[in-house]
């Protein structure tokens, strides 16, 4: 049985107290940095399962930080800790290269459900399989090396986003809701507070994949619904 090592990044002792215990207490292994440089340095030299990262730290901000790792190829699952009152912290984290968030104050619960599900997609039995080949326009998906590639260039892309991408690819030309993307590429329950995360992860994968993001034409908006790839 794998156990999954959990990199916390996290400056109050306190809440690291709390979360880490909790979490040793499901059986993952965690380790603890209280500032944003070692946790970089960390998660680039050890390459932990997944991050949990705290957008406030006493060396900068975590969406620098969590920018860093992403700029180094650290390319494991990274949710962030924000604060329930700044919205726009949320779509900064996703938009750095974030691939969830849960905000202050949280339910130990609540963040543990993401954390399973997080892993259960990156590693588990939900994880992209061994050896199928997907193709999305000229994109060909690689789920067996988790690459996607136009012609020779190869897209570096999250495994969030490739999940994301990969969803889109076996529904071709099929109108895809917010609650649908939500429900199979991050496996938790649809509320409108989450659907934050699908279109800024839309967003970022477009511009990754579409040849001019801003008038895409591989990924598109349905309006009032999702949306659609268009093969």
């Amino acid at each position: 049985m794998v156990t999954y090592h959990i990199l916390l990044i996290e400056d109050d002792p306190g809440i690291a107290g709390s979360l880490q215990t909790a979490l040793v207490r499901e059986g993952y292994s965690v380790h603890w940095k209280m500032d944003g440089e070692s946790g970089v340095a960390y998660a680039r030299d050890h390459n932990p399962h997944l991050i949990i990262l705290d957008i406030r730290l006493p060396d900068g901000s975590g969406f620098d930080f969590c920018r860093q790792m992403r700029q180094l190829g650290v390319r494991q699952p990274v949710i962030m800790l924000t604060v329930q009152a700044d919205e726009a912290d949320k779509v900064i984290g996703l938009e750095m290269g974030a691939d969830d968030y849960v905000t202050k104050p949280f339910s130990l619960r609540e963040l543990l459900s993401r954390v399973r599900a997080h892993l259960r997609r990156a590693y588990g039995e939900l994880a992209i399989g061994d050896s199928d080949t997907l193709y999305a326009g000229d994109l060909v998906i690689d789920r067996r090396r988790g690459n996607v590639l136009r012609g020779s260039e190869v897209i570096n892309v999250t495994p969030t986003e490739l999940r994301l991408l990969t969803y889109l690819a076996q529904h071709p030309n099929q109108v895809l809701s917010r609650e649908q993307i939500l429900d199979a590429v991050w496996g938790y329950d649809h509320s409108p507070d989450t659907e934050q995360v699908v279109t800024v992860n839309i967003r970022r994968l477009r511009a990754k994949i579409e040849i001019n993001p801003s008038d895409p034409e591989l990924v598109l908006t349905v309006p009032g619904i999702g949306y659609k790839l268009v093969s």
